[in-house]
């Protein structure tokens, strides 16, 4: 008896409204379920079961827990019908990308709860330097850091730092508060009415556009000097 050819039902045989990539398109990937998102990533379905209708029975297998589907192995995913070995692996990596994500989000995105942290953070990058460079924290709005950046760098005695590039990377991130911070390679904690005056500037500047300004760190050496800490903000 000859064997029956097997065909697929594909994303683009399904009408428009029912099609996760175009809804991804159209809505952004937030309104897509957790289903849809897996039927992207398999791209087809099989002759009975369009490529949703697979997901969800996946899911089904797991109780609709995607932590419990991060730990199906390759063999335990093909076990499920129209789920092959290429679609197995491919599911495996989205899932093993995700959770490499939410690992650096808690690595590299510390959490700032007060202005020594800010000090511990920056202090292997700023302690040694001969010269002064000037740097901001990007926070969110549960004061992890998005990102840190160097603003500028000068000489022994002082560096420029310029308010537009602040505000313009702190807009791009969405960031919610900024920390400024920069050293004194003379070891002088002494906050200069140059830096009393930038950081005026920048926490009124800051209130226009709804970003706080939440410290100015100096380190020197050992020590440090924060803003925040002297109610100088």
């Amino acid at each position: 008896m000859e064997k029956e050819a097997l065909t697929y039902l594909t994303i683009k045989d399904w009408s428009p409204d029912d099609r996760p990539r175009e809804k991804l398109m159209r809505r952004g990937r937030s309104a897509l379920t957790d289903a849809e998102l897996i039927a992207i990533l398999l791209g087809s379905g099989t002759t009975t079961a369009s490529a949703v209708d697979v997901a969800k029975n996946l899911l089904a297998k797991v109780d609709n827990n995607l932590n419990d589907l991060a730990r199906l192995s390759v063999k335990d995913l093909t076990r499920i019908r129209g789920i092959g070995e290429a679609r197995a692996i491919t599911i495996i990596a989205a899932l093993e990308l995700g959770r490499r994500r939410s690992s650096l989000d808690h690595e590299d995105r510390p959490r700032i709860t007060c202005s020594r942290d800010v000090f511990e953070l920056l202090r292997p990058t700023l302690m040694d330097l001969p010269h002064e460079e000037f740097w901001v924290l990007l926070l969110n709005r549960a004061n992890r850091v998005i990102k840190r950046m160097q603003i500028s760098q000068g000489g022994v005695s002082g560096t420029v730092a310029d308010p537009r590039i602040i505000f313009k990377s702190a807009l791009e991130e969405l960031a919610s508060g900024i920390i400024l911070a920069h050293n004194h390679p003379s070891g002088n904690l002494t906050a200069s009415q140059a830096d009393r005056d930038l950081t005026r500037k920048l926490t009124e500047g800051g209130r226009l556009i709804d970003v706080q300004v939440l410290d100015h760190v100096i380190l020197a050496g050992q020590r440090y000097y924060s803003f925040a800490d002297e109610g100088l903000l």
